[in-house]
């Protein structure tokens, strides 16, 4: 090989563990172990009483243990019935992951809306609604003020929290993306009958410089049942719903409906003012009175089926 050639031969690249060890972003088993038990302790002792404070329910909260890898890795391994948001925490890590199992989102949000202890059971696995990723971002809220609460981030920053997403539709990362090495923290957490987890995902570059401390008071992040409520309401009324309308037509006998072909006619049930009852997801709301404007058909509300919080129950259901 000439001296030309060797120069221009590639260097090798150095392993992606070593220098991550060697640049403080991945630590020694027992470190990280010893780390990831004491957020383990955090949550145990301070989140049951936050979320009894604000919700009036008991959960049992405790440490499950730890795992180490890249992070794609880690999440990729939670499974798809997990709802997932990045967060980060200005001095303390520029982004970490928070992941809750779908089943407590699900379960949770059956307690808020009053269901008797005895009706709930194990969800059946499925991604989130609309709602439950809105009422996932209010649990991701307490879980992260906790960890706020918790490490040693100078400068009182608030948690910043992007918005949930179920495992299903995290982005893919890009091609050439260097994935850094991460501990994952897995909580256990019980509510009534249903057992699930919470998972936090740390890069070890900041997880090495931590000190996790458990604050003296557990009421300074206290909302009340009722505003959980509120803002799970306040949800439903924004969504869009679609409606349906059902109009009665006249009976016929099975014989004159079997030889229906196209272009045939079937009148409505009434001779006058047409009847139309509006439902939305199964649920009847309004009768109303078929009518027409311009070159659009409509319906005019004659008479409320069911009332507003009725409405509102049976959507956030």
């Amino acid at each position: 090989m000439t001296m030309a050639e060797a120069k221009t031969k590639a260097v090798p690249a150095m392993d992606h563990a070593l220098l991550s060890r060697l640049t403080g972003a991945l630590g020694d088993k027992k470190t990280v172990e010893k780390l990831c038990s004491d957020f383990g302790q955090l949550y145990s002792e301070f989140l049951p009483d936050i979320f009894h404070s604000e919700t009036g329910l008991d959960m049992q909260v405790h440490y499950k243990g730890h795992e180490s890898g890249l992070m794609n890795d880690v999440i990729a391994d939670l499974g798809d019935n997990v709802v997932l948001a990045d967060a980060s925490l200005r001095n303390w890590s520029p982004g970490f992951v928070l992941a809750c199992n779908n089943s407590f989102i699900i379960t949770l949000m059956e307690n808020l809306l009053g269901a008797l202890p005895e009706t709930i059971e194990e969800p059946v696995h499925r991604p989130l609604s609309l709602i439950e990723l809105d009422l996932s971002s209010m649990v991701f809220d307490k879980i992260a003020n906790v960890l706020r609460s918790g490490v040693n981030a100078p400068g009182g920053f608030e948690p910043l929290i992007e918005k949930p997403h179920n495992a299903e539709d995290r982005p893919k990362p890009e091609d050439d993306h260097v994935d850094q090495f991460v501990a994952l923290v897995r909580m256990g957490i019980e509510l009534g009958p249903v057992s699930s987890e919470f998972y936090l995902v740390i890069p070890q570059k900041a997880l090495l410089k931590t000190v996790v401390t458990v604050p003296k008071s557990k009421s300074q992040m206290s909302r009340n049942r009722k505003e959980w409520a509120d803002q799970i309401a306040e949800q439903v009324r924004r969504s869009q719903v679609t409606l349906e309308a059902r109009i009665r037509l006249q009976t016929l006998t099975l014989n004159t409906i079997s030889r229906l072909a196209a272009g045939d006619v079937i009148p409505f049930q009434e001779t006058g003012d047409v009847t139309v009852d509006v439902s939305a997801n199964g649920k009847e709301m309004y009768r109303c009175e078929f009518g027409r404007a311009g070159e659009r058909y409509t319906v005019r509300v004659k008479d409320n089926i069911s009332s507003e919080d009725e409405i509102l129950r049976h959507l956030m259901g």
